[in-house]
């Protein structure tokens, strides 16, 4: 039986001047080592969901639990020490420190949780880990967007974090940078990294190992996977697609 990870129940956020809940008495459980994906339509709130999840944006209502924990009784000192060794972040937009190198932007992340020669000993381990060894001296602006989002995905795993949270990681990369950056979290979960990721890409969903469908607020349905192999992408997609269609995505 696999451990769940994190959890809500009765989740709910609404917005300030707003009568309708964007997240309407949400419950979800987030299970140990799996890459769970959530999907919906445009609008549907998936990455509201995300950041309450995460402890980033407050909830209206609902308990959110990560480890048996509740997240609602944590200070913002508390929580700001449970995202920095527990959760690890990755956006579309790779929010690198632009006067940074992209080794710096890895290491000092990880200054926060260990010994500086510790720190970048993981980092340049990291960095070479995501291809990005030959860049790491670069600053963002001059790194590749695939180089930078790498080393951002790297960034957000330096500390080991129980969960890493990633929406829409690919967003603003073309095809052959998003099949390397989803190529390498595929890799982290085979390892044993908990993912919760926002999409609303089949090919990048695909990836998952359960798919969590939201509408109106709620989690609609759920589709499990066994884990990804190049071999049954088309399968795996065709799969996908179908149940998608059935919810009328």
């Amino acid at each position: 039986m696999k451990n769940v990870i994190l959890e809500a129940k009765g989740l709910t956020k609404t917005f300030k001047g707003s009568k309708e809940p964007v997240l309407n008495s949400l419950n979800l459980s987030v299970f140990e080592d799996d890459f769970t994906i959530i999907m919906g339509s445009s609008g549907a709130g998936k990455s509201t969901l995300l950041y309450a999840l995460s402890g980033m944006d407050s909830i209206s209502g609902g308990t959110v639990s990560y480890r048996g924990n509740s997240l609602n009784q944590l200070s913002e000192k508390q929580m700001a020490k449970l995202r920095t060794k527990e959760f690890g972040f990755v956006f579309q937009q790779t929010h690198l420190v632009s006067n940074l190198t992209l080794f710096e932007n890895v290491a000092v992340a990880g200054y926060l949780d260990r010994e500086r020669k510790d720190a970048d000993e993981r980092a340049a381990s990291l960095l070479e880990q995501m291809h990005v060894e030959g860049a790491k001296d670069r600053l963002p602006s001059q790194a590749s967007g695939g180089e930078a989002q790498r080393a951002a995905i790297a960034r957000a795993v330096i500390n080991r974090p129980g969960l890493l949270f990633a929406d829409e990681p690919t967003g603003a990369l073309n095809k052959r940078n998003s099949e390397e950056v989803m190529e390498l979290l595929t890799e982290l979960n085979r390892q044993g990294q908990s993912i919760l990721m926002v999409t609303h890409d089949i090919r990048t969903a695909i990836r998952g190992t359960r798919i969590l469908y939201l509408e109106d607020g709620r989690i609609l349905d759920e589709m499990e996977l066994p884990p990804y192999s190049q071999e049954q992408a088309r399968e795996r997609e065709e799969k996908v697609s179908a149940w998608l269609s059935s919810l009328s995505w």
